[in-house]
Formats: structure tokens, C-alpha cells, sequence
């Protein structure tokens, strides 16, 4: 099983945090952002990460080199940011004999039972699988309806009259079949420019587990008082 972790961003929002210490390695309760992942995808028997980098690239790359998990861990390093879909398609041998594979956005803090969100994606033969939470803030997030056996109805990013509170958890499993739906723009970003397109043809997963984007100085506060562990 092979999973991208998408952790190129520049962590504005946790500025100052994030001046001297990229996004994906602040650390959590004592432990870096990127090793609760790195572990969480070794417990669901991920055995290649592909990792995109941008700011503050030598420092992830010089954590990955002590990394000890076991992993076999590919870096990809973006100049210039090609957005989340567009690393994906950039990277697209890096599962080319893969029948589905994981996506993840790093700035994630959650212990989601990867294994079963797999096994529901095989099992309802979309071209993805998009994981799901309720939120409280639904037009800061993208917000899905779902329909039959978890059939996403329809998507929106950011939508000024939210039709649920179901959203995007970031996390996705998808099928080599999503790589006819990313289109050859520059950058690319699932939420605007490639969910919206695959409504009817993608599921949603809701996940129970814990699960925190921890991309403000608030909810990172909040992350370090409550955060469970793996």
C-alpha cells in the first residue's frame, strides 16, 4: 500500500511557530506532526510515502534521514507549489502498479483506522473515497451530501449556504482511475478543481476517530490538551 502526505505548506497561520519549523514538525504533546503519520501509516500497513516538501524542505528531509520506521519514504521537493492535486499527478508512477492508494493532508492530527477506510473504498468502487467529519463551521470547509450507500451527491469548498455539515477531512483513498479527472492546469487543487467534478462517482467516509486540522494556533493549542495518541 503506498500513501502521499501532502506537507508542503507554509503554515502561515501558525506564524511564529512556523517561521523556524515547517508545518508537518511541530510537535504534538513531545512528538512531531510527521512521525504520529509516519506511524499511523506503518500501523495500517502503508509501506511507501511519497512527501512533498517546499518550505523549509532541508529540515523534513533531514528528519526523514533518522526516520526509523521502517517505511521506504520518497521525497519530492516543489520549487514552485503545484497544489495538492497537482503533486498527485506530478507523481503519478509513484503508483502506477497500485489498485488504490492514500492521500493525506499533513496539517491533519488524527488516529483514523486507515485499514477500514480502505476496505470501504474497495468495497464501493468509486474513483475515490472522501473522508468525512461534522463541523460546526461549514463555510470555512468543503461541505459534501451524501446519498445512497454513501454516494457523495453533490461538493462545494467553502459554500455561502452549506446544504450539510459533512466535511472534507483531507484524507482521501483513491483509484489510479482519479488521474483522468485532475486537469493539466497550474497548480491544481482537489477541493476547487477536481472534487466538484467527480460527484456521483466518489463516496464518502465518515470518520468517527479523532481528528483536528491543526493549521491555526488555536486548534494547535487545542491539540496538545486533548490529543489521544495513536
Amino acid at each position: 500500500m503506498k500513501a502521499f502526505l501532502l506537507a508542503a505548506g507554509m503554515g502561515t497561520r501558525l506564524r511564529p511557530l512556523t517561521d523556524d519549523i515547517p508545518k508537518c514538525l511541530v510537535p504534538v504533546k513531545g512528538t512531531p506532526l510527521l512521525a504520529i503519520w509516519l506511524n499511523l501509516f506503518k500501523m495500517h500497513g502503508v509501506t511507501d510515502v511519497l512527501i512533498n516538501t517546499h518550505h523549509l524542505a532541508p529540515k523534513v528531509e533531514g528528519f526523514i534521514a533518522d526516520d526509523t520506521t521502517g517505511l521506504n519514504i520518497t521525497i519530492s521537493y516543489e520549487r514552485r507549489l503545484l497544489g495538492s492535486a497537482g503533486t498527485v499527478l506530478a507523481n503519478r508512477e509513484f503508483v502506477a502498479d497500485q489498485r488504490c492508494f492514500i492521500i493525506a493532508y499533513a496539517d491533519n492530527l488524527t488516529n483514523v483506522d486507515l485499514g477500514r477506510m480502505v476496505e470501504f473504498h474497495l468495497g464501493h468502487k468509486g474513483v475515490l473515497t472522501m473522508g468525512l467529519f461534522r463541523t460546526n463551521r461549514p463555510r470555512e470547509c468543503g461541505i459534501a451530501e451524501l446519498g445512497k450507500d454513501g454516494l457523495i451527491g453533490s461538493f462545494v469548498e467553502k459554500p455561502a449556504e452549506p446544504r450539510s455539515d459533512l466535511a472534507n477531512a483531507g484524507i482521501y483513498v483513491a483509484s489510479e482511475e482519479i488521474f483522468d479527472h485532475i486537469p493539466g492546469k497550474d497548480p491544481v487543487d482537489f477541493g476547487f478543481d477536481v472534487l466538484p467534478g467527480l460527484v456521483g462517482r466518489m463516496y464518502g467516509y465518515e470518520i468517527k476517530e479523532y481528528l483536528l486540522d491543526i493549521g491555526t494556533l488555536e486548534n494547535y493549542a487545542k491539540a496538545n490538551r486533548e490529543w489521544p495518541g495513536l
